[in-house]
């Protein structure tokens, strides 16, 4: 993922929770601001699941990792 700071602050400020793995694939799918590769790499990554808030998608993605 090349914007990792742009995908954390979305899920942060702009995504509902709870939300599906489904539902957050669907929302990253609809978004401009981030490339086709950044997508791509977002929905093969995000396990299956509910989340409840934007920590629990950005640790199941590792994105919060340096």
């Amino acid at each position: 993922m090349k914007n990792k700071t742009g995908a954390i602050d979305h899920l942060k400020k702009h995504q509902k929770y709870p939300a599906t793995s489904e539902e957050l694939k669907a929302e990253c799918d609809n978004l401009s601001d981030f490339s086709e590769e950044d997508k791509t790499w977002f929905m093969e990554h995000l396990p299956e699941g509910t989340y409840k808030s934007a920590d629990d998608v950005i640790t199941a993605l590792g994105l919060g990792m340096e």
